[in-house]
């Protein structure tokens, strides 16, 4: 949620900030919706004053300009009492549907506004005919696509044999990485119920993508940013236990109807992926360098395996919902000659933090704070056994394993 005194205080600054973000968004509608709250909300408790008033004379003795008075302040009061109810769920709806504002330096507009920052590596050259990596998966029997669909539906994966092996090696590989630059490793559920996902802001705008257990009243998660967060929701952290740290395994979980396409074959975009992900719970002070502490973990990850990537920075209208600033990290991908996101690093400033109640107080200071939250994917696993497959593949369709994870005996 954005912090309303903002939306009071400077209604045309804040519409002009929203629509930097989403220009659909109908931000004079939320300042309009929030002023006629306030208002219905003053008549109320005039109309609750007055009738508490007669209330007071009537035990002197109920007279019939008393009772009549009474009669119309309780008619009035019970009508007011209706709209504002009315305009308060209205407003509530919307302010949950308001994104978070983008930072200063963020490029406005779409895609076509985000701005590389960073090129690591060169792109691999070969001197045979490549192929992509549900070619060579295939034909080393590394995956089974078919059995797959066979029992749960199309776009989800079946590994096999070494491919398994890779993954966890990975998978181990970067949670130590985390762990070595000062992240807690913890493994929350991946059943998360809608609370949660409210306060990661995945709730109510994208509920569609999210797979429900309705007899439980629970989701599966979309991602293990949902529990780092929410393991502070409701939470009042002293300034000196910040920043808190967290990094994450988890299967993530997305149905993404209708966004699949012909070149998002394979691994490239599935229904259930394992990614290992980072979450920062930090003084709002010190944010800008705990995400570009978060950013140079990734990377590092990819460094060491000897992959070519660039980051970018994100313009205002390609950045996710809750996201005040997001930087991409996209790895070159041979078979597919093209770049894809292999990690989202994003500072959510207190936006998260407002809808969940995280707070911090400082030394002396009765009043509490918001923190800041931020998270990245650190990495999206299969995107990652993409990457490795075609820039490793040789000429016989074998898969050079990266020396990184051999000499750390993961496989």
């Amino acid at each position: 949620m954005i912090d309303l005194s903002l939306l009071r205080e400077h209604p045309e600054k804040f519409i002009a900030l929203i629509h930097k973000k989403d220009p659909a968004f109908d931000a004079q509608k939320l300042v309009s919706l929030e002023q006629e709250v306030r208002t219905l909300k003053q008549m109320v408790e005039s109309l609750r004053s007055k009738k508490n008033e007669l209330a007071m004379l009537a035990k002197s003795g109920i007279t019939p300009e008393i009772r009549e008075q009474s009669k119309q302040i309780g008619s009035d009061l019970k009508g007011k009492e209706a709209e504002l109810e009315q305009a308060d769920l209205a407003f509530k709806s919307l302010y949950l549907a308001c994104p978070n504002i983008p930072e200063p330096d963020v490029p406005v507009g779409g895609k076509e506004k985000n701005t590389v920052v960073k090129e690591w590596g060169e792109k691999p050259t070969f001197d045979f005919p490549i192929k992509n990596h549900v070619e060579l998966m295939e034909q080393l029997g590394w995956i089974d696509f078919k059995t797959a669909a066979q029992i749960a539906g199309s776009n989800f994966a079946l590994y096999k044999k070494e491919a398994v092996s890779l993954l966890y090696a990975l998978t181990h590989f970067m949670l130590k990485n985390n762990q070595d630059n000062g992240f807690e490793l913890v493994l929350p559920p991946v059943l998360v119920n809608e609370k949660s996902l409210e306060v990661s802001g995945n709730f109510p705008k994208f509920k569609d993508q999210v797979y429900a257990i309705p007899a439980d009243g629970l989701y599966l998660s979309p991602t293990a940013e949902v529990g780092l967060v929410n393991m502070h929701r409701n939470a009042i952290l002293e300034e000196s236990d910040l920043p808190i740290r967290s990094s994450a395994w988890t299967s993530c979980f997305r149905r993404e109807a209708g966004t699949y396409g012909a070149h998002e074959r394979g691994l490239i975009r599935i229904h259930q992926f394992e990614k290992v992900e980072l979450v920062t719970v930090a003084n709002p002070e010190e944010s800008q360098d705990e995400l570009n502490r978060m950013l140079a973990c990734a990377e590092t990850i990819l460094q060491k395996l000897g992959l070519h990537y660039r980051v970018s920075l994100l313009a205002s209208q390609d950045m996710s919902f809750q996201a005040a600033k997001t930087y991409d990290i996209e790895v070159w991908l041979p078979g597919q000659k093209t770049y894809y996101e292999v990690s989202s690093a994003s500072n959510c400033t207190d936006f998260q933090a407002r809808r969940g109640l995280i707070r911090y107080k400082k030394p002396g200071d009765k009043k509490t704070h918001l923190v800041n939250t931020l998270n990245a994917s650190s990495l999206a696993l299969p995107r990652l056994m993409v990457a490795i497959i075609e820039t490793y593949q040789q000429e016989d369709g074998s898969i050079a394993i990266p020396a990184v994870l051999k000499k750390e005996g993961l496989i």
